[in-house]
């Protein structure tokens, strides 16, 4: 276990509560930081609240390590994207031949916004859960991108800080794995029923894998992970 302390990039999505699971393996001190930039799926900012306490009373030997949430506004980012992200737009495939779903800049921002925080809270590892294995072929997920923010913000900031992205390389289903393996039933029913992942926020609908609309490119991925999961065990 690291002896220093980590802050989770959390949405209160799938793959940020499995990444917090991660961290909290991990890191004898975690703490979240959310952020508001005027997603479509505004959902998420209330159910990262409910996943982090389900986390507290389910687990309580990460309870004891868990620490402050942070939210942070960015509804700037927001009005400067014309994306089907932050608009009630269709969700396509761009003439710049990436989804329309793509919010330009975010993770870059999140990364930046996230270190100074971090510097202010004296933890040196940033957690995040970007992908690109199984993902919608964002630009600044890549491991390329991701790398090179590590250095721009060490450069920038005059400090080391560690960013790491436990799900690069990891596809939907073996992000359930990994799920199970770090927090077994207890953790794969919270991330079903608790968690939020849908572009649409749409949680009327419950399918086996969780809460969404079923149609969009989040639930799509998370949905066919789950088959291919569930087919594993």
């Amino acid at each position: 276990m690291s002896a220093e302390g980590a802050l989770v990039l959390f949405s209160g999505g799938q793959d940020s509560t499995v990444c917090l699971a991660w961290a909290l393996e991990r890191f004898p001190r975690v703490e979240t930081v959310g952020f508001a930039y005027g997603q479509r799926h505004a959902v998420e900012l209330t159910q990262r609240q409910i996943v982090l306490d389900r986390i507290r009373t389910t687990f309580p030997q990460w309870g004891d390590r868990l620490g402050s949430d942070h939210t942070i506004e960015l509804a700037e980012l927001g009005r400067l994207s014309e994306t089907a992200l932050t608009r009630a737009t269709e969700i396509a495939m761009t003439k710049a031949g990436l989804p329309s779903t793509f919010v330009p800049g975010r993770n870059l921002l999140f990364l930046v916004y996230a270190a100074a925080l971090a510097y202010r809270r004296g933890l040196a590892s940033l957690v995040a859960g970007m992908c690109e294995t199984d993902y919608s072929g964002y630009p600044d997920c890549r491991a390329d991108t991701i790398r090179a923010q590590e250095e721009a913000i060490a450069l920038g900031f005059d400090r080391e800080f560690a960013v790491l992205t436990p799900l690069m390389y990891v596809d939907k289903a073996a992000t359930w794995t990994m799920a199970d393996e770090l927090g077994g039933a207890p953790l794969i029913d919270l991330i079903r029923e608790e968690t939020h992942t849908c572009y649409l926020g749409d949680r009327t609908k419950h399918h086996d894998w969780g809460w969404g609309c079923g149609e969009c490119p989040a639930c799509q991925l998370r949905a066919n992970g789950w088959a291919v999961w569930k087919a594993q065990t």
